[in-house]
């Protein structure tokens, strides 16, 4: 396996003998207005994508873990070839169809393709009402012979849903949105530096890759900030935090 974060949630995996684009968001630097009701205006993205985008369209797949757009921009859904097979959650699929995707396929629990298994998994985009009005998020563990078992988080906190994964899979390798996205008022609606901790200590034989940072303006963790906490905490060698570009 070979993960590569391209910026944001969005990742090149080979995995498999596949070539599989993770969450991909090619919007151009500033492009976007600011996240609304947080506590700044810088517009989005923060930062370029890593590579041409011509370098990321020949996917043999796409997994998409929800469609907010820092996940699933017009700027993909017009890069990518119509063809690409694309997978995601149920409820998304037929929005996906309606952008000109011919092969959609909702993962309700469990799907194979192409020799990997994947299996879809809750979370929670944020707690009380906010939570609910961000609306539904998965997550994905992939599975296949010769390969580490890869759990890609997607947009949740640390809660129920993420933790009832890493006992089930124990993945060797899991990914994490760990930017602690918040708005002005509430609680992170994405893992914040706590909650990467809490993945650490409650899985100690997972390698936690953290993702999600400095690319969206509500996003608040910095890597710097992650990084020290988890020297604090004596975490720093189960834990990567990759810069865009990055190969693991």
């Amino acid at each position: 396996m070979k993960l590569q974060l391209i910026r944001n949630a969005t990742i090149k995996l080979h995995y498999a003998g596949l070539s599989l684009l993770i969450d991909p968001m090619f919007s151009d630097v500033g492009s976007n207005p600011p996240i609304i009701n947080t506590g700044n205006d810088k517009r989005n993205p923060l930062v370029p994508l890593s590579m041409p985008i011509a370098e990321l369209v020949d996917a043999d797949a796409v997994i998409v873990t929800h469609l907010h757009p820092d996940h699933w921009d017009m700027d993909a859904a017009q890069a990518l070839p119509a063809t690409t097979p694309v997978l995601c959650q149920p409820g998304d699929d037929s929005i996906l169809r309606s952008q000109g995707f011919d092969s959609v396929t909702a993962i309700d629990e469990t799907y194979s393709f192409q020799g990997i298994h994947i299996t879809r998994t809750g979370g929670r985009h944020g707690t009380g009402d906010i939570g609910k009005l961000m609306g539904q998020v998965s997550g994905f563990v992939l599975q296949a012979g010769g390969e580490p078992t890869l759990y890609l988080a997607g947009d949740t906190i640390w809660c129920d849903e993420p933790k009832q994964a890493l006992d089930r899979f124990q993945p060797d390798v899991t990914v994490v949105n760990a930017g602690g996205a918040r708005f002005v008022e509430g609680d992170p609606i994405t893992m914040d530096a706590d909650d990467v901790v809490s993945v650490c200590r409650h899985a100690e034989y997972t390698k936690v890759v953290a993702v999600h940072m400095e690319a969206i303006n509500h996003c608040l963790v910095t890597r710097a900030e992650l990084r020290d906490r988890l020297k604090a905490e004596g975490l720093q060698d189960q834990a990567v935090i990759l810069e865009d570009g990055e190969w693991i």
